[in-house]
């Protein structure tokens, strides 16, 4: 069976009876089985899937299928799915059953998608290389030496490597966005408070959104179209109608004004064949009739230790509730209260949690809260109110992913500064709220996927959409 690229594909062969449901589950389970050793999957889920197809089928055969009828998906392993387990890669939860659906997987299932299994992902969603996983380390399909980045690299490597049609993963720093640079995937993240996270795991919680690795910008549309509105659940979710995506790429694109962060581009650290490839891209946007203008960007350098300030601080409070009381990980030799909850966290959470945990536990601490918590927050608003004042100016903003592709198993893991400076890129659409897509842009010399970011105003993903569909079309 051959490689689907789209939800369309596979719905013209399904209409046609070229092909069923189970056909094409049996097609992914082999593929999932032929590439076990990227280690993508921490579940397969045969069971239900098999049962999922089976009821998808028939609607189809009676013409009352929803919309995402033949998408086979894969969730990262932080979302709740009921009755089936769900980890964060972290022995913390280890075989912890949820006890309820999150938000996002109630609206895939009533849109009739199949969920095949839970991905790999770094412990907590903590890390940019998926190498802090308690599972091992996912492998990049192109070069099985290298990363698949994270945190969401099993949802990056699982799409790269024809395990499903499309994945979910979650999005705080770059988590979708830098492994779908590094997979060669179209990695996804909508305004924060675009999509429910209600049951998604938390790691920090004013930063974290859902979003989608696809082969198609149609496929990342449509996810967003079923995933996005307004929940009960979760007070942090916009009621701002939800637009047709999916119709936004039909419209024509139109004229945009395009501005190039130009401290992004022109940065040393910056890996000479990805800024070819954007510089390429730049004048691919001008051929087809696009303003590009360059635009400075001061505030570069205290991206990151904004970022790491504010997200360690959220995880620290998220992340108290695993004390192996409430549940979780539970040391069993332990003589006191205190001795139990030292010995089953530092037990069951791994270097990369523990560490982040401290950092964000010491800056909320008495005389250093405003020293840097406070600080590092009016740091974000300044970043905000920058960022929106250059997309009053502009429609789009034009960035790297990352600084480099996809870089070796074992390389940068064991020095935290060099891998929390890989999210340079990724983290002012995080800090400042706004939608960003990472699109490929073809390999190096080496055989590595290369990728450009694009960023837009607060809740304009249509824009994102068009013009992402505009020029991977004519690529």
């Amino acid at each position: 069976m051959k490689k689907y690229s789209s939800l369309a594909e596979i719905k013209g062969e399904l209409a046609t009876k070229q092909l069923t449901l189970d056909e094409l589950l049996a097609y992914y389970f082999d593929q999932i089985e032929k590439h076990q050793h990227l280690n993508a999957f921490n579940e397969v889920f045969f069971d239900s899937a098999r049962k999922q197809a089976e009821v998808v089928q028939s609607k189809l055969n009676n013409g009352t299928a929803g919309k995402l009828a033949g998408m086979v998906i894969g969730i990262k392993d932080n979302i709740c799915y009921q009755d089936h387990v769900v980890t964060a890669s972290s022995k913390m939860l280890e075989n912890f059953v949820a006890p309820y659906s999150s938000t996002v997987v109630k609206r895939l299932l009533a849109e009739d998608a199949i969920i095949i299994g839970r991905l790999n992902c770094d412990e907590f969603a903590m890390g940019g290389s998926n190498e802090t996983s308690y599972f091992g380390t996912v492998k990049n399909a192109a070069d099985e030496e290298r990363v698949a980045g994270g945190s969401s690299g099993g949802s990056a490597v699982a799409v790269q490597a024809d395990m499903c049609l499309a994945a979910l993963g979650t999005d705080t720093g770059g988590s979708v966005r830098q492994p779908a640079a590094f997979c060669g995937n179209i990695g996804f993240k909508p305004t924060y408070g675009r999509i429910s996270r209600y049951g998604v795991i938390a790691y920090a919680s004013s930063f974290d959104q859902v979003g989608t690795l696809t082969s198609s910008v149609a496929d990342a549309a449509l996810l967003l179209e079923v995933l996005a509105g307004a929940d009960e659940n979760d007070s942090t979710v916009s009621s701002i109608q939800v637009p047709s995506y999916t119709k936004a790429l039909a419209a024509t694109a139109g004229k945009k004004k395009i501005a190039v962060l130009k401290e992004t581009i022109h940065s040393e650290v910056l890996d000479q064949e990805t800024k070819s490839a954007i510089l390429k891209a730049i004048e691919k946007f001008k051929a087809d009739g696009h303003e590009v203008v360059e635009v400075s960007f001061d505030l570069l350098d205290y991206l990151v230790p904004t970022y790491y300030i504010l997200t360690t601080a959220e995880a620290s409070s998220n992340l108290s509730r695993y004390d192996g009381v409430h549940y979780g990980y539970r040391n069993t030799e332990a003589q006191s209260l205190n001795q139990l909850y030292k010995s089953s966290r530092a037990e069951g959470f791994g270097e990369e949690v523990k560490r982040r945990i401290m950092l964000g536990t010491f800056v909320l601490s008495a005389g250093y809260y405003d020293a840097y918590y406070q600080k590092a927050q009016k740091v974000r608003k300044l970043i905000r109110d920058k960022v929106v004042a250059l997309l009053q100016e502009n429609d789009v903003l034009i960035s790297p992913v990352a600084p480099t592709p996809a870089f070796k198993i074992g390389e940068n893991v064991q020095d935290p500064l060099v891998m929390y400076m890989a999210d340079i890129y990724t983290v002012l659409a995080s800090l400042a709220g706004i939608p960003a897509v990472a699109l490929p842009l073809g390999n190096n010399q080496q055989g590595l996927p290369l990728s450009i970011q694009l960023m837009a105003k607060h809740f304009d993903e249509e824009t994102l959409f068009s013009l992402s569909h505009s020029f991977l079309e004519k690529a």
